[in-house]
């Protein structure tokens, strides 16, 4: 039994390094379901990946980082005609990201519904599923058969719209797309302006209402970047600040957060019958987590393993390590 089954992007970040006067870039693993299935697996938990990369070199790489990390490949495809998915990161002085992407099409879009491994949803406690994968076809589709296999398998479903506008001809699909997607959604991860742009609304509460009000999500996470994470589960709500760190690279920072809490609910088996304690808790781990992947460069190569975030825990004050 898998922990979390991830569908969705994988692709080559290459991030910027500065050496005196010149910019290079160093390429690293990404794409927020890959992040996501490692950020699992290097915790402890058991994770699968599905998805596609270019039949080269990067696509090689990218299969043997998620093979090294200890995440099931069984469902990683490699395409024969489209290359791997780039995306070149920009860093500003607060270490906060950009995105240019090369993917026209990326192979990660080429994925086809008879390609899906469906037995890994099936044996999957939970299922995740991004956005990104919903901008074209046949990705697109394949997002939506996995779904609804994953409702009928009765899988808990998660999704992290991960929202990048520059993937998108017409926003306006974009919220078509994602509010179809929510119809099936239990655990949602957004940042506030994610929450905005589905919404409109510009408070938190507000926004996380309206959500539950017209989807009904059962639980709501909105991360808020240094000012912490605000939760609402059922009638539960409460807001988490962050730990205080040094901020050289917010890629992947989401991901690790996302990453750390459903690996803290299915540990503490907590969804079903949660307390305010316990999501709290969950809250914090997950803000650990985060903290110690900005504090380095990259999205799969700064991901922490358990015991580094039980002593980042340990460090400030959780004696613990929560769990």
């Amino acid at each position: 039994m898998f922990d979390v089954t991830a569908l969705g992007e994988i692709l080559i970040d290459f991030t910027p390094v500065r050496v005196f006067d010149k910019t290079f870039f160093e390429k690293n693993p990404g794409g927020a379901p890959a992040n996501l299935a490692v950020g699992v697996a290097r915790l402890g938990g058991k994770s699968a990946f599905i998805g596609k990369a270019g039949s080269d070199n990067f696509g090689y790489f990218l299969k043997s980082v998620l093979e090294t990390n200890n995440v099931d490949t069984s469902g990683f495809v490699f395409d024969r005609i489209s290359n791997t998915t780039l995306a070149f990161v920009e860093l500003d002085e607060k270490g906060e990201r950009s995105f240019t992407f090369y993917r026209n099409p990326g192979a990660d879009t080429c994925l086809k519904p008879r390609e899906i491994n469906y037995r890994l949803i099936k044996e999957s406690k939970i299922f995740y599923f991004g956005s990104l994968s919903m901008t074209v076809y046949p990705s697109l589709k394949s997002t939506f058969c996995a779904l609804r296999f994953a409702k009928k398998s009765k899988c808990i479903i998660s999704f992290d719209p991960n929202l990048r506008p520059v993937l998108w001809k017409d926003l306006s699909v974009a919220k078509e797309r994602i509010n179809k997607a929510l119809n099936y959604v239990d655990i949602l991860k957004l940042s506030d302006e994610e929450l905005f742009f589905i919404t409109g609304k510009n408070g938190i509460k507000d926004g996380v209402n309206d959500i539950k009000r017209n989807f009904g999500v059962k639980l709501i996470l909105v991360t808020l970047g240094g000012n912490g994470a605000f939760y609402s589960f059922d009638e539960i709500n409460g807001k988490v600040d962050a730990f205080k760190t040094t901020v050289v690279d917010t890629t992947g920072a989401g991901d690790s957060f996302f990453a750390a809490f459903l690996f803290y609910l299915i540990k503490k088996d907590i969804f079903y019958s949660p307390s305010k304690k316990e999501i709290e808790k969950a809250v914090i781990f997950a803000n650990a987590s985060a903290a110690i992947t900005v504090s380095r460069r990259g999205a799969i190569p700064a991901l922490p393993d358990l015991e580094e975030v039980k002593k980042f825990l340990n460090v400030n004050n959780y004696k613990d390590g929560l769990i």
